[in-house]
């Protein structure tokens, strides 16, 4: 007993390391596509460059993934496509495209709400409970949302802001389709393997919207900045936090894993403020902490 208990205490340290590299690192992606905009590149061109270098990688973890494991059925191959199509090619553009119009702490703070969501689909799909005290956390999480936003909103830019709000908003709902539809997949064909797959059929879609929507020659067009951006937006950025994340949860499990993600808003706001100028203010601070302090309230209560 002494052991398992030892060995449990020995995968702490390590977990937690993994979940706030690949928390720090998920968060970083905000900063890298607001940095790629300033070169002049639109958001069709530069989701596909990312989805482009990062489509080896995830390629890779799907059969690493599926070794030994038994093919999957067109029911399957179905699944995969619509949960790769929802939460990973849909919600990244939406997240790409909102980019364009708000700052990264905002954006941060939005994609933070995700949980709320989940519980929303999961309560209007399967009727499951949920909980005043989780309510509470939601009204605290949105309200602080909400502060950022008439932060924003007054700086003059409020048809941009309410644009860009919109499409990272609807880029959170499409990821948390996702998360609701694919607990059975996840069963099947394992987390992992899911993950590979459905990201590997999101590259693919990224890179037929671009064909279909530029020409080939827009490719080599943009500044040397930006494919070095997209590089290592799909290394460090993308595919790695993947795997952060899952040895992560291994280690520590998920609740440990979803509580130390809580420094991904205040890393981006770190990162908006030291490397692209953004303004921190009063007001940001207040509605950071509200955010954070809503979704702990929210998933301390809805364990």
């Amino acid at each position: 007993m002494k052991s398992s208990h030892s060995a449990v205490r020995a995968s702490i340290g390590p977990g937690l390391a993994l979940a706030t590299a690949g928390a720090i690192a998920f968060s970083g992606k905000a900063i890298i596509v607001k940095l790629a905009y300033r070169y002049g590149v639109d958001a069709v061109t530069l989701i596909m460059l990312r989805m482009l270098f990062a489509l080896p990688l995830f390629a890779l973890m799907a059969w690493w993934a599926g070794r030994g494991k038994p093919a999957l059925t067109r029911r399957d191959w179905l699944g995969v496509f619509g949960l790769g199509f929802s939460g990973y090619y849909l919600s990244s553009f939406l997240d790409f495209a909102g980019l364009a119009y708000i700052t990264a702490s905002l954006e941060r703070l939005i994609l933070y709400l995700n949980p709320t969501l989940v519980l929303l689909f999961g309560w209007i799909a399967y009727r499951r409970r949920i909980t005043r005290w989780q309510v509470a956390g939601m009204a605290v999480s949105y309200a602080g949302v909400l502060l950022v936003f008439g932060h924003e909103v007054q700086l003059g830019q409020s048809a941009a802001a309410a644009w860009g709000t919109l499409l990272v908003f609807l880029s959170a709902v499409s990821y948390a389709v996702y998360l609701v539809a694919s607990g059975e997949f996840v069963k099947r064909l394992g987390s992992l393997r899911l993950v590979g797959l459905a990201t590997s059929v999101a590259c693919l879609l990224c890179i037929a919207q671009f064909v279909l929507l530029r020409p080939m020659s827009a490719a080599l067009q943009v500044a040397p900045e930006v494919v070095w951006l997209s590089v290592l937006n799909a290394t460090l950025c993308t595919a790695l936090p993947v795997l952060a994340v899952m040895m992560a949860i291994e280690r520590i499990g998920p609740a440990m894993a979803a509580q130390t993600g809580m420094v991904g808003p205040m890393s981006t706001i770190l990162m908006g403020v030291l490397i692209l100028g953004e303004p921190f203010t009063a007001w940001i601070a207040a509605g950071t902490a509200l955010v954070i302090a809503g979704i702990f309230v929210f998933t301390r209560t809805g364990r």
